[in-house]
This record gives C-alpha cells, sequence and structure tokens, in this order.
C-alpha cells in the first residue's frame, strides 16, 4: 500500500520549450518507466512532490500511489531522480520507477550513527565512511533507514557492513565487508606519532652502532702487540753487547 499519493498527468509533447512553458505555470516536466509499461512523459506539480518528501521519514524512498495519467493511475511509483537548479535548488525535472509490489527492487537506504564513540575520549575522531547499503526487498518494506552504534569503538576500531541488522525480508545486496566507521586519529596527530617512532628507532640503530664500534686502543691505529715489543727490546739488547766486545 502506498503512503503517499501523487497526481500524475500524461504529456505529449516535449522539448525545452515546453519544459519552460511548464515551468512558468508552476508544473515540471518529468517521466514515468519500469514494470509493465513503457516510458511515458509526464507532467506534475512540484510543490505536492516536495511537501510528500518533506512529509515522508523515508525519503526518495516513499512509496506513491499514482492519481490521474490515464493508464498510469493506480500504479505505485518510487522516485528514482531529481533534477535541480543549482542555484535555486528548486525542481527542474522528475523520474518515477513504476514497481511490481510483489516483486523485490533493489534500492539505497542510508546509514545513520548513534552514541559517542569512546577513542574521542583519547583524541581520536569519527570518520563515517559510508553512508547507505543496497538492499533488496518488497517495494513495501523498504526501511527508512539503519543504525549503528558506534559507543563501544576505541582508536583503531571499525563497523562494516555485516554489523548491520536487518529486518526479516531484506537482503544485502552491498558488500558485507564494506567499512561504514572507524575511529582514527587526526592527520596532525598521526604524523606526530610516526615522526616519534621513526626518531626512537633512529637512537636505537645509533646506539647499536656504537656498542659494536672497537674500544680504545684496539683495531688500526692501536699501539703495538707484545711480541713487537719484545723484539724491538731484543734489537737495543744486541746492540749493547756489540759495544762490549
Amino acid at each position: 500500500m502506498a503512503d503517499f499519493q501523487l497526481q500524475l498527468e500524461l504529456r505529449e509533447n516535449a522539448g525545452k520549450g515546453v519544459a519552460r512553458k511548464l515551468r512558468a505555470a508552476g508544473r515540471i516536466p518529468g517521466i514515468c518507466y519500469g514494470f509493465g509499461l513503457q516510458t511515458r512523459a509526464v507532467t506534475l506539480d512540484p510543490r505536492a512532490l516536495e511537501k510528500a518528501l518533506r512529509a515522508s521519514s523515508a525519503g526518495l524512498n516513499t512509496l506513491f500511489g499514482v492519481q490521474g495519467g490515464g493508464e498510469l493511475a493506480g500504479r505505485s511509483v518510487l522516485v528514482k531522480e531529481l533534477q535541480r537548479d543549482p542555484v535555486s535548488r528548486s525542481l527542474l525535472h522528475a523520474d518515477f520507477y513504476a514497481v511490481d509490489l510483489t516483486k523485490e527492487i533493489e534500492v539505497a537506504v542510508p546509514l545513520h550513527l548513534t552514541g559517542s564513540a569512546a577513542g574521542l575520549m583519547n583524541g581520536g575522531i569519527v570518520d563515517h565512511q559510508l553512508r547507505e547499503i543496497q538492499i533488496a526487498c518488497l517495494p513495501t518494506a523498504i526501511p527508512e533507514s539503519f543504525s549503528l552504534d558506534v559507543s563501544a569503538l576505541d582508536i583503531g576500531d571499525s563497523l562494516h557492513v555485516r554489523d548491520i541488522v536487518l529486518p526479516p525480508g531484506v537482503k544485502l545486496v552491498s558488500s558485507p565487508d564494506l567499512s561504514v566507521v572507524s575511529v582514527v586519529l587526526p592527520a596532525k596527530a598521526e604524523e606526530e606519532v610516526t615522526a616519534e617512532a621513526a626518531a626512537a628507532e633512529g637512537a636505537a640503530v645509533t646506539a647499536e652502532g656504537e656498542a659494536a664500534a672497537p674500544a680504545e686502543g684496539e683495531g688500526e691505529g692501536a699501539a703495538p702487540s707484545a711480541a713487537a715489543g719484545a723484539e724491538k727490546a731484543e734489537k737495543k739488547g744486541g746492540g749493547k753487547r756489540d759495544k762490549g766486545d
């Protein structure tokens, strides 16, 4: 059963000129396609669509029942895409996808975080990497969103798609190994930790090198050995005997 009703009217003409006239009259162009339906050009009141989307907690996953629109009447549709003016953000065009209420469809559902991560007390920050996941379910069973509690996360901890609890009848399409959220050190703090580690490693290498160096008086340039000293003494003594002869 659709949550909201939306008035769609079929239109025959297309083109930029037609679109400008529609917008000047307070309407916008759109298209509708999907289950058992060839692509149809439509027109609608953008204010009615905006009002319904604001009132619905499901956002773009809101299921609409179509009123009017000839062959579209009584069908159930989802908003597939919205085009907005880049400056005013007013609606310019809308795409609708007709669904079969008895068959599963794939949709993107937003992810929300709850709680305060334990790692924040240790100087970490929360890195929210994935904002939505792909699921498959019946059009009437699309979840509004999913929530993950980050309270137990310390620095270096993460939550993944596989940690999301899915309601009955909902299948996961996204990879379960995708990371949703992590608690990490800020970039500056991480650089400082890396620099400290490098300095400590350098000091350890220096200390090891000093310990392996030869002691004073050993090796090249050391004092003469005992044998060399004895030989020198023998030569000196021999010289004295020659003088006494």
